[in-house]
């Protein structure tokens, strides 16, 4: 039953991610290709689009993993999924909060789970930069170079550095996200 499957991943999935959207990325791989829902491919297509719409990253990739799996209610069911963790978490804390933080094992906790939140987002990074740019999505993969992709990534990079060098300040990701579109256009038509 794909509804069930939809909602009961996407629930494991908000439960044990802690750090946000792109902590969650490599768990949503995992279970995407797991379950034969996305390739490697499709999958870094949908983080661009999540990327490239409002909202958190993780609501938006479930929404969409969802939608293309099982319709509205399949969209309905992951986006559920994913965020009912973090909502039950976020009450309970909330009402709690005040007390937790004056205890040391509190605080120890959260020193311990930062590093593995870095771990996982660079993880993710990692992982999307090799299939991205060397088109390797596990070990023992081919290695295919794409030009275009490391020719936007450069040209991406170099117009961040133009704008903050000639006005000071550090460019809009809005607008390198409209542009990175356009030239995707341009590029990979």
């Amino acid at each position: 039953m794909i509804y069930l499957r939809l909602f009961l991943s996407f629930l494991k999935i908000g439960a044990v991610a802690f750090g946000g959207g792109y902590a969650m990325i490599p768990l949503m791989r995992d279970e995407c290709l797991a379950n034969g829902w996305l390739s490697d491919a499709e999958l870094l297509d949908f983080i661009a689009v999540s990327e490239s719409t409002p909202g958190p990253v993780a609501v938006n990739m479930a929404t969409f993993v969802g939608s293309s799996q099982a319709g509205i209610l399949g969209a309905l069911l992951a986006t559920l999924g994913v965020i009912l963790p973090a909502f039950l978490v976020t009450v309970l804390l909330v009402a709690a909060l005040g007390k937790l933080l004056t205890y040391k094992g509190t605080r120890a906790i959260l020193s311990g789970v930062r590093p593995a939140v870095v771990a996982l987002i660079l993880s993710a990074a990692v992982v999307m930069f090799l299939s991205l740019f060397f088109g390797i999505g596990k070990i023992g993969d081919a290695v295919a170079f794409s030009l275009p992709s490391v020719l936007l990534f450069g040209f991406l990079i170099l117009v961040a550095w133009l704008y903050r060098r000639l006005r000071g300040k550090s460019v809009s990701p809005i607008f390198l996200i409209l542009l990175s579109g356009v030239a995707g256009i341009v590029l990979f038509r």
